[in-house]
This record gives C-alpha cells, sequence and structure tokens, in this order.
C-alpha cells in the first residue's frame, strides 16, 4: 500500500491542464493493476492523465485509504509514434487504443480533470445507457453535461467517457442543473 505521497501525479506535466496538450491522444488498457507504475514510468517523459479517487475501507479494526484509479485499467496520455513506443517499451501494457474523436474525449475528461483540481469527491459510477440527459448551469462545470441519478441519500451527475464504456459521479444540487429536451 502506497503512502499519499508515493502516488503519481494525476495529470503530468502536473502544471498544465489535458486541454493545453499537443499532439494526439490514445489510450493506454494497462495490464492488470499496472496504472500507477505506468503513470510512473511516463513522468518527465510522455503528457499523461490518470484520473484518481480515494476509497476507504475497513479491515481488522483499521481504516484503510487507498488512491484508486477512476477507470481501472486506463491511462490516457498525449503525443506521437515517440511517445506511444515510450508506453509500450514499459511492457504495463495490455493494448493502445487510437482515439477515433480527438476532441470528444477531451470534452469529456475535462470536468473530471477539473473537478479533481478543484478537490472534489469524484468517484466510478455504473455506464449509463438510458437516463435523463442535463446541463450543468453554474459554477465550475457550467455547460457540462451528464446524466442525472437520484442515490437513497443525494442527487449525482454521471459524466461518461464513450469510448472507454466507463462513467464518473460527482454530488450535485438539482438548482445547478437544467434539463436538456432530446
Amino acid at each position: 500500500m502506497l503512502k499519499p505521497s508515493e502516488n503519481p501525479p494525476m495529470v503530468w506535466p502536473e502544471e498544465r491542464s489535458i486541454s493545453d496538450f499537443d499532439g494526439p491522444w490514445w489510450v493506454a488498457h494497462t495490464k492488470s493493476r499496472n496504472e500507477k507504475a505506468l503513470a510512473w514510468q511516463l513522468v518527465n517523459r510522455v503528457p499523461y492523465f490518470l484520473p484518481m479517487h480515494w476509497k476507504t475501507s475497513k479491515a481488522r479494526g483499521r481504516t484503510i485509504r487507498s488512491l484508486l484509479p477512476l477507470f481501472p485499467g486506463y491511462l490516457f496520455f498525449c503525443g506521437g509514434d515517440d511517445e506511444r513506443l515510450e508506453v509500450l517499451k514499459t511492457n504495463r501494457t495490455a493494448n493502445i487504443i487510437p482515439v477515433e474523436n480527438q476532441d470528444l474525449l477531451v470534452r469529456e475528461l475535462l470536468p473530471i480533470e477539473t473537478l479533481l483540481k478543484l478537490g472534489k469527491t469524484v468517484l466510478p459510477h455504473e455506464y449509463i445507457q438510458v437516463g435523463q440527459k442535463c446541463r450543468v448551469t453554474v459554477g465550475p462545470l457550467q455547460g457540462t453535461e451528464g446524466i442525472v441519478v437520484q442515490t437513497p441519500k443525494e442527487t449525482r451527475l454521471v459524466m461518461q467517457v464513450d469510448m472507454l464504456g466507463q462513467a464518473a459521479s460527482v454530488e450535485i444540487a438539482y438548482d445547478m442543473i437544467e434539463k436538456i429536451d432530446d
């Protein structure tokens, strides 16, 4: 188990946003439980985005906090053939997935990056195919679209990453969203 300081940065280079990265995006489908090790190997070499979330569990009376990938098995990276080769040389990937719609991927990942940089709790969420689509009207996610779901305790906005068939969610108030008519 890693201490918080031993985890790789979620975005490399840390001072930049994923919207500022140059070159095409790729998705590294990693070997099992290799996401953070791959990120460490890419630091100082390849720009990447590895969104993570904190999970708290109890074992033998102790509370354990772990920083886990938001999308298990995936790491997003940016660059040309040289960077793609660097990722392949790590021997931590099962497959490299080309991104056909570059703009769409960045638009889907940008709100997740924004929330993580603001220190908000973003959790993995079941990918939803049917549901009410909404748009955030105020705050740092203004303009972001997603699907609203209700849990017993809260209302959450589910932000989908279609290419992966996965999603993430964040708690949201009803007065911050508006319905989108299809």
